[in-house]
């Protein structure tokens, strides 16, 4: 039985896409740099800020001082606009409150930068009770290392057996493989059902009711 549900944050549990994208695209347009469609966005996120900012830019994020300006420029328009059009995905709310009905802790670990994460959950779950939620934390490795995982697990006492990981993408598969848990997958998010299953999802979710069906009931 689950005992905690682990959740990324963006693609998974929150549509994020376009505030990403804007807040890049303002630090891309202060260095001189073309602009990405917001869809463009949806190969660019997942693997955290840096590799964000490195993949927008292209060959141009060899130039340390210009993918310093990108950075700060991101930094300083998310803080501001990180939820001016980020908003829950449908059923998830509900999914939530199901599943600590049923006794089932939930907490998220995310690639996002540490800062943004709890912001974020406040506005668009306010409320719910998670035992963690997490960002980026600079004394652990970015996922797809179970480093983080294992932490959060460990600091509620609960094993990787007890566990279960849900994202929209092959890092979130990989996370899951490489903590020892087991996995469910997205299709609502950035990156589709194809990229999920081709990394070894055993099980792609289309909607929120039927993730908590299988969560439920592993």
């Amino acid at each position: 039985m689950i005992k905690i549900a682990v959740f990324d944050l963006d693609g998974t549990l929150v549509d994020s896409l376009t505030d990403l994208a804007l807040s890049v695209n303002k630090g891309l347009r202060a260095a001189g740099l073309p602009e990405h469609s917001v869809s463009a966005y949806n190969k660019f996120v997942g693997n955290g800020r840096d590799m964000l900012v490195r993949r927008a830019m292209g060959q141009a994020a060899a130039d340390d001082t210009l993918r310093a300006l990108v950075t700060r420029v991101f930094n300083d328009e998310y803080k501001l606009h990180c939820n001016d059009n980020t908003a829950a995905y449908p059923g998830c709310r509900e999914m939530l409150s199901t599943l600590a009905q049923h006794g089932v802790h939930t907490a998220v670990l995310s690639n996002k930068p540490d800062e943004f994460v709890a912001k974020i959950l406040q506005k668009l779950y306010p409320g719910h009770s998670f035992a963690e939620a997490w960002g980026q934390k600079p004394q652990y490795k970015c996922k797809p290392d179970g480093e983080s995982l294992h932490a959060m697990l460990a600091l509620h006492g609960f094993s990787a057996q007890d566990c279960i990981y849900i994202g929209d993408s092959d890092v979130d598969v990989y996370t899951a493989q490489n903590g020892g848990v087991a996995m469910a997958g997205v299709s609502w998010g950035f990156r589709g059902k194809r990229e999920l299953l081709d990394a070894g999802a055993p099980f792609v979710a289309d909607t929120a009711q039927e993730l908590t069906e299988y969560i439920l009931n592993e």
